[in-house]
Parts: C-alpha cells; structure tokens; sequence
C-alpha cells in the first residue's frame, strides 16, 4: 500500500497541512462552486440532449451537439463565439490557427509579455528555419518585456499609439520562465489602457492552464481571441484531444474559414464522436481544476516545510493558473524528483524517465506524465527543460486525494535519497 511507504515527517507534514491549509481551501470550493453554476446554467440554456452525442461523421454536416458546445465554451469564456474541435489538436495547434488567421504579410504582432513558450518561438520564427512560420509568411514580431511580474504599461501604450499594430497577445501563464503568471485583474487593467489608446488592435491572450481558476475569463475583462487546449483545464480530463479559440464573432468566422476552407467556416468538421467527452469534460473541468490547485498547494506547502528553496507560487499565494514551479539547482536533483513523481502515477509507474529532445522545444526536457491521456496536463505532470536553474514545472491532478498521495510519496523516495 501507498500509504505503508510515506516517510514519517512527510506524513507529519501533510497531516498538519490540514489545518493550514483550510481557509486556502475553502477559497478554492467557493470559486468551483461559482464556476460550476455558469457552466450548468449553460448546459440548462442551451437544452443539451442525449441526441447531441451522436456521431457525426464525413463532413459533419448539421452537427446540433458541436453548435450548442461551442455555445457554451463561448459563454463560459465570456466571448461571442467559439470554435472547439477535434481537429485543433493542442494549445499550440491552436494559437497558430488564431495567427495564421488573423495576421497577413505585411501585419506586426507584439508580446506584451516577453519571450513566449517554447513551443511557440519556432512558429513565430525566433529560431529554426520553418518556411510556415509567421516570420516566412511575413509578419513582423515585436516584444515587450514585463517589468518584474507587471506589464510595461507606458512602453505598450506609447508604442500602440502608432496604430500600425495588428494583434497583441498576453501569456497568461509563466511558461518556462521565473515570472510569475498574471492575473485577470492585470490583464483587465491592461486591457482598458490599450483601448483608451487603441480601439482596433487585436487583443489576443493564450490561456493555456488559465481556465476555471478564477471566477472571470479573459473574455469578461474585453479580450478578442482567448485560445486553449482541451488537454488542459476545460478537457476536464475526460476530453483526450481537442482546443477551442473564442472571442469575437467576426475574428472566429476567420479563423473557421482558415480551418476547413472560406465559405465554409462552422459549418465543417466532423466531430469523431467527440461530443461526449468534450460536453462531459468542460462540465466536469471546474471540479478538476480544484482539485488541480488544491494538489499544488499541498505540494508548495510540502516542498516550502522540507527545506527546498524558490518554490513559487508559494503556497498562500494568489493563483492565476495551475502550475506549481521548483528550481532543484542542479540537473541530478531535477531529474530524481521526475522521477519520484513518474513513480508515483498510475500509468507507467514503472518507467524511469530520462531527458530527450521534444518535439518544438530548443532543449532536452525530462517529463513525468502517468495519464490517462497522453501528454495530459490536466491530470498529475510535471516537466522541465535541462537548463538552468533546473526549475521543474508542476500541474494537474484530476482529484486532490490522488494528487496528494503522489506528491507524498514523490517527495518520501527523494527523502530515501537525499
């Protein structure tokens, strides 16, 4: 049994945890319960029936059940359309629908949060040598760094006052960087100084790890695209593929008809007999993400309480997305903690993980993922690119009960070898 291998301190630990952590809790289910309500009252709204489960194959063709799910995501996310398919295949898949959609040669985007994810430098055009990144089809990049954990709002203002920016696009979560994740309250704020400047740029904003953990979505707060993968919070790890992108009306007509073909748009794609999973994940995704962030408090409190040095958020801190961040100092420890948390999962708990290269990404990773679902990071994972400050990337957990377990006797076998 599981429990028979829990260090002793460690069970000490986590049976104090309990108590500290209560009131953090009970944050987290009054949130849950608040997100829950609008996506019932979806569902309720929008008449789901057994019928919209049907399968809908060739070319999908009068699917009811894909046009009320897509309804829903876009009320959920406080937008006027969305687009969720089978056929967006991760979050990355999806930004680069959104941009290959909406800018043309010629057009300039700017990062108003520095550097992006790894994955998406190369569709950019940072590096490589692609000939279908944004830069081999003409479009100009520019960035602007954060200042600390804060946007740099009199360089962004005074630089969209041009008017020859097309889009701007906010990473809501950290990626592989120090910074922190930012807030709605931020990216609303930010929002409101851009159009006191500029009513006609794009404002686009990657929500990757973001959905469900605060009570609004970037869309509430006048984003125009909000772009995410169903692998992550609003799959509910049910959804075992798929990405949405919501916003405005006329700007998801143009990334529909970038999708299947102009004049076609919507009213294409069938759904592989998706619609289940999809309807059942993005109803049950307020419950995982709670647990989710529930599992990652325990575990910043755990690692904050056994010693281990810039754990962020720290666990009393407010969060904006799933993730839980560790800098282990050296690739040794980096890799053994992977290790102690493939262990610990209950798909490939026998596999002892080792870096490699990953497709789209400048470095080796080192990656625990005993999902269901592969590359699922909704349910327990962590990953960590093998540089520097060796900082591993947590998130997931589709109930908090198996979360904590694992954390547990992850962090007993690095005690064992410590």
């Amino acid at each position: 049994m599981i429990l028979d291998e829990i260090d002793r301190h460690v069970m000490e630990l986590a049976k104090e945890s309990e108590t500290e952590l209560k009131e953090i809790y009970d944050n987290l289910d009054r949130i849950c319960i608040s997100n829950s309500d609008r996506i019932l009252s979806a569902f309720i709204e929008n008449r789901v029936s057994y019928t919209d489960f049907a399968d809908i194959n060739g070319y999908g063709n009068y699917d009811t059940g894909r046009d009320k799910l897509e309804r829903i995501f876009a009320t959920v996310l406080g937008c006027e359309d969305a687009l969720v398919r089978s056929q967006i295949m991760s979050g990355t898949n999806a930004l680069y629908l959104a941009f290959s959609a909406l800018l043309k040669h010629g057009d300039t985007m700017i990062s108003l949060s520095g550097k992006p994810y790894d994955s998406l430098q190369e569709m950019i055009g940072l590096f490589g040598d692609s000939s279908q990144s944004l830069k081999a089809y003409g479009v100009k990049y520019e960035q602007i760094d954060l200042i600390g954990n804060d946007f740099d709002e009199e360089t962004i203002v005074e630089r969209l006052k041009r008017n020859d920016v097309k889009l701007v696009e906010i990473q809501r979560s950290r990626g592989y960087s120090s910074r922190k994740s930012l807030t709605i309250a931020s990216i609303e704020h930010l929002i409101q100084r851009i159009r006191e400047v500029n009513k006609d740029v794009i404002v686009m904003v990657d929500n990757c790890y973001g959905e469900l953990v605060e009570e609004k979505e970037p869309g509430h707060v006048g984003a125009d695209i909000v772009v995410g993968s169903l692998m992550k919070n609003l799959g509910g790890g049910v959804a075992a593929s798929g990405g949405y992108i919501a916003g405005r009306k006329d700007l998801i007509a143009m990334v529909a008809d970038r999708l299947t073909a102009p004049g076609i748009g919507k009213e294409l794609g069938a759904n592989f007999n998706q619609n289940n999973s999809f309807f059942k994940g993005i109803f049950m995704a307020p419950s995982a993400v709670k647990s989710a962030l529930k599992t990652a408090v325990f575990a910043a409190y755990m690692l904050e309480r056994l010693g281990y040095q810039n754990v962020s958020p720290l666990h009393d801190e407010h969060r904006t997305d799933i993730i839980q961040t560790v800098e282990l100092g050296d690739a040794e420890s980096l890799v053994k903690f992977t290790q102690g948390l493939q262990e610990s999962s209950p798909i490939d708990a026998f596999v002892k993980v080792l870096p490699a290269p990953m497709p789209g990404y400048p470095f080796d990773e080192v990656m625990a993922c005993g999902a269901f679902t592969q590359g699922s990071t909704i349910e327990l994972s962590a990953d960590a690119p093998m540089v520097p400050p060796y900082t591993l990337y947590m998130q997931g957990s589709l109930s908090f009960e198996y979360g904590k377990l694992s954390i547990m006797l992850a962090l007993s076998k690095i005690a064992k070898n410590r």
